[in-house]
């Protein structure tokens, strides 16, 4: 969708320096921009190489006033985080009130509700009693049981699967073939036989505003109580999350992590690749686990901004004392 650059410059909070009638529709990096592409730059080392390229405009620092430029300059604090709000400025098709309804191929409940602009894909499913806000995308083969409630100008990809009760919150993104409220791991066990009986699975799932879900995660539904994931949190792909889950705001987690049920993560966690937290685990606010790092059950990590790796996790700084300490071992051997 194409904008003036006074347009993107009020949506950004950013200072326009040059023409701001110029039409621009993307972004782009510096060696691939065309003329209607803005581009980013960070430091003046890449300045001249911006100014250079094709694109329509360039967002930069306060340092790109400092000489002559050839283009429109948007400038901004965080030119970085000023780019990503453009390319999402761009692409609202939001209030494309041409767009909206269901392919021809798709089963929509006739007890469903859905808002102005709802789009539903091929062969999609929406059973009875769900309710979709305004101008959500649900795409092709998607599967969304009864009760579930989906905020507005959510994008749900194709082939994604919504288990029955589960609520999404405003502008939730996700990704092709997750799967959203399904039972959790839970068995209880007949000591008298040995076997396994299955534990109610009861509960709900609730995902808040602005969370991002990667392609093929899994997000169990509480069993007995909820499953929260909260405000702007970002999950990657492959990623498994256990029931009765609590997320808190700003969670950024990386592909393959697996969370075992019942697990706290407070705000502003960070988790790297491929770690394992066992059940009842507590990670407090600010920590950041490196990849592969694992967390015993019932363990709590704490310490704001403070940097845990290994397994069973500690202090990154403790762990790689052990590791020298454990080579200097091995070579005296």
């Amino acid at each position: 969708m194409k904008r003036s650059l006074q347009q993107i410059a009020d949506a950004v909070a950013a200072r326009l320096s040059g023409d701001g009638s110029i039409q621009l529709s993307g972004v782009a990096s510096i060696a691939s921009a065309c003329s209607e592409d803005v581009v980013f730059v960070e430091d003046r080392k890449h300045l001249s190489s911006a100014l250079e390229s094709r694109a329509g405009a360039v967002i930069a620092g306060e340092f790109a006033l400092e000489g002559s430029s050839t283009k429109p300059l948007l400038i901004s604090d965080h030119p970085k985080l000023s780019f990503a709000r453009i390319a999402r400025f761009l692409n609202d098709q939001s209030h494309d009130t041409q767009k909206g309804g269901a392919h021809a191929t798709a089963v929509v409940h006739a007890s469903a509700r859905l808002a102005l602009g709802v789009m539903v894909g091929e062969h999609a499913i929406v059973a009875e009693n769900v309710e979709i806000g305004e101008y959500t995308s649900i795409g092709a083969g998607c599967a969304i049981a009864a009760g579930v409630k989906i905020g507005g100008s959510c994008q749900i990809y194709p082939n994604v699967t919504i288990y029955r009760g589960t609520v999404l919150g405003d502008r939730v993104i996700v990704h092709a073939g997750a799967v959203l409220g399904s039972d959790g791991f839970g068995y209880v066990r007949d000591r008298k036989t040995g076997h396994y009986e299955k534990f109610p699975q009861v509960g709900r799932l609730v995902i808040e505003d602005d969370v991002e879900i990667g392609a093929n995660t899994t997000i169990d539904r509480g069993a007995l109580d909820e499953t929260r994931i909260r405000r702007g949190t970002k999950i990657d792909n492959l990623v498994h999350v256990g029931h009765n889950c609590q997320i808190g705001e700003d969670v950024v987690i990386a592909a393959q992590t697996g969370l075992s049920g019942s697990i706290v993560i407070q705000n502003n966690v960070v988790l790297g690749g491929q770690v394992g937290i066992g059940e009842h685990a507590r990670i407090e606010e600010g920590v950041m686990l490196g990849g592969q790092g694992g967390v015993l059950p019932n363990k709590v990590l704490r310490g704001k901004g403070v940097a845990f790796w290994g397994t069973p996790a500690q202090p990154v700084r403790q762990y790689l004392k052990q590791l020298a300490a454990l080579a200097r071992l091995v070579k005296g051997k």
